[in-house]
C-alpha cells in the first residue's frame, strides 16, 4: 500500500479536528493497536515445542480474539445506529468489514485451538501459517480503524454535539461487563499519552467506585515506566 498526499492531508485534517472535538475512537483504538501488535509479536516468537509457552500464547491469542469480537458488537450496537440515525448509509462500508472480521475471528480462533492439538513435527509449519494469517488480520484492522477515525468521526462531528457524543460513549461503556472493562483498561491505560491517561483516570476516579479505580491503577502500574507513573500521580494529585 502506498500512502499518497491526499491520505496524508486527511490524517492531518482529522488530527486537527480531534483537538477540539470528542474523538470516541482514540483511546480504545490505541488499546486495540497495542493488543493486536503485542499478540502478533508473541505468536511470531513463540516456541511451539515448549508446552507451557504454547498454552500461554494460544490462550492470550484467543483472549484477544474474544475481546475483538466483543468490541465489534459494541460498535454494532451503539456507534452504527447513531450514524445511521442521522447519516443513513454512513456505516455500510464498516458494517460490511465487521461481518468479514467476525468470520476471520472465528477462523483464527479455530486455527489457534487446532495448533494446541497439532503433532510436534507439524507445529512449526502450523504456527507460521497462523502467524501470517494473523499478520493480515492485524493489517486489515489497522486500515479499518483508520476509516472509522476519519470517515466515521467526520460524520459524527457533523451531526452530533460533543454532549451527545459523551452520552453515546457513556452508554456504550456502561454496557461493558466488569471483567471485559478491566481487560480493556489493561491495554488502554499504558498505551495512551500522559494527558490522555490522566484524563481517563481522573474521570474514572470521579464516577467509578473507589475499589474499581484502585484496581485499575494496580493493574496498569506494572506496565508503566517509572517516569510515566510519576507523571500520572502528579496529574492525579
Amino acid at each position: 500500500m502506498k500512502i499518497d498526499t491526499r491520505e496524508l492531508n486527511e490524517i492531518q485534517r482529522i488530527a486537527n479536528a480531534a483537538q477540539t472535538r470528542l474523538d470516541i475512537y482514540r483511546t480504545i483504538h490505541k488499546a486495540l493497536r497495542a493488543l493486536l501488535s503485542d499478540t502478533l509479536v508473541a505468536v511470531g516468537r513463540m516456541d511451539v515445542h515448549d508446552e507451557l509457552e504454547l498454552a500461554q500464547t494460544t490462550q492470550r491469542t484467543l483472549q484477544m480474539l474474544d475481546f475483538l469480537r466483543s468490541h465489534l458488537g459494541h460498535e454494532n450496537a451503539f456507534i452504527h445506529p447513531a450514524l445511521e440515525a442521522r447519516t443513513p448509509g454512513a456505516s455500510d462500508h464498516i458494517a460490511h468489514d465487521h461481518v468479514h472480521h467476525e468470520a476471520e475471528i472465528d477462523a483464527l480462533a479455530a486455527a489457534t485451538t487446532a495448533l494446541l492439538n497439532t503433532e510436534a513435527k507439524e507445529r512449526d509449519a502450523a504456527a507460521l501459517v497462523l502467524y501470517h494469517r494473523l499478520s493480515l488480520f492485524v493489517a486489515h484492522n489497522f486500515e479499518h480503524m483508520h476509516v472509522e477515525e476519519s470517515a466515521h468521526n467526520s460524520a459524527l462531528w457533523a451531526h452530533y454535539t460533543d454532549a451527545e457524543l459523551v452520552d453515546l460513549h457513556n452508554r456504550l461503556v456502561a454496557s461493558i461487563p466488569p471483567e471485559e472493562m478491566m481487560f480493556c483498561m489493561r491495554w488502554m491505560v499504558p498505551f495512551m499519552n500522559p494527558g490522555e491517561r490522566a484524563a481517563v483516570l481522573a474521570d474514572m476516579r470521579a464516577h467509578a467506585p473507589a475499589p474499581a479505580f484502585a484496581a485499575v491503577l494496580e493493574l496498569a502500574r506494572p506496565h508503566l515506566q517509572a517516569r510515566e507513573w510519576d507523571k500520572l500521580m502528579l496529574a492525579l494529585g
